[in-house]
């Protein structure tokens, strides 16, 4: 059982939950790989809060994650253990390649101690779990992870605990992929891919359970814009509780509810057959 519910001793216990990380089997970090993650608490380089909310939390080193994995083609690499990163929903797998080099990737759904997975830019490597190759060579109906953009960029897309696309159509020039969100796009069919589905997918049934682990995670408390004065937010102000007929906003009166924040003329919105939400039900985008 990869979910451990508490016994309800108190009320922070009583609705909470942890994650027992069964799939992890290496416990220290490989500190070649390690790098120092400073904290800015959401603010800029000018020292402005950019991001509210932001602040303390437990000190964190961050992982190299080898995203591109394209100077490692035709290298065979053994799986030497799957580890717990704090920066990230997922588990990671440390690889050590024939060459003596070691890296860090995304560990899939199944990944062992002791498997080997190999990079690839042509169609001799075989389309298994944890191998990287092109979707030119993936065959349709499998999931994928850590899908790339623009080719040689690194994987992008699917990279947290438990998400995949599914390749279900593929013509010359593109690929077609079911997003975890419902959404339907084209990718370049030389834009690479790994194999199989992010480990770790559990992670979406843990229950905080206590204001205090959000702590620890750096987030800090919220104030409701209607329980502000009226100079700190387009809600706040006015005798007792009120909104003055307002739709709901952020504190920079953005609409936080209906409004539309993606950019319509992206370069990318050609590609995307379905958006995630569409105005009718099966309406194609």
């Amino acid at each position: 059982m990869a979910i451990r519910v508490y016994k309800p001793t108190s009320a922070g216990r009583r609705n909470a939950s942890v994650n027992t990380h069964e799939e992890v089997t290496r416990k220290e970090p490989h500190k070649a790989l390690l790098r120092p993650l400073p904290k800015k608490g959401g603010r800029n380089n000018t020292g402005k809060i950019m991001v509210r909310g932001r602040g303390g939390g437990a000190k964190r080193r961050y992982r190299m994650i080898d995203f591109r994995r394209n100077d490692r083609d035709g290298i065979t690499g053994k799986v030497l253990g799957i580890e717990y990163d704090p920066n990230r929903t997922c588990h990671i797998a440390l690889i050590e390649y024939a060459d003596g080099v070691h890296r860090y990737i995304i560990a899939p759904k199944g990944m062992k101690d002791g498997a080997e997975v190999v990079c690839g830019r042509d169609g001799s490597v075989e389309p298994k779990v944890g191998n990287c190759l092109p979707l030119r060579f993936i065959p349709t109906g499998m999931s994928v992870h850590c899908v790339e953009l623009q080719i040689g960029k690194g994987g992008q897309m699917c990279r947290s605990a438990g998400s995949s696309a599914r390749l279900t159509n593929r013509d010359e020039t593109h690929a077609t992929l079911v997003m975890p969100s419902g959404e339907t796009r084209k990718v370049n069919v030389d834009c690479r891919a790994v194999v199989g589905e992010v480990g770790n997918a559990d992670h979406q049934n843990r229950r905080i359970g206590k204001a205090g682990i959000s702590r620890h995670m750096g987030r800090r408390p919220k104030v409701r814009g209607i329980a502000m004065s009226h100079d700190a937010h387009p809600l706040g102000g006015g005798e007792g509780r009120s909104k003055g007929g307002r739709a709901p906003v952020s504190r920079s009166g953005v609409q936080a509810k209906g409004g539309s924040t993606r950019n319509k003329n992206k370069p990318s919105q050609d590609l995307i057959l379905r958006r995630r939400k569409s105005k009718r039900y099966g309406q194609l985008r």
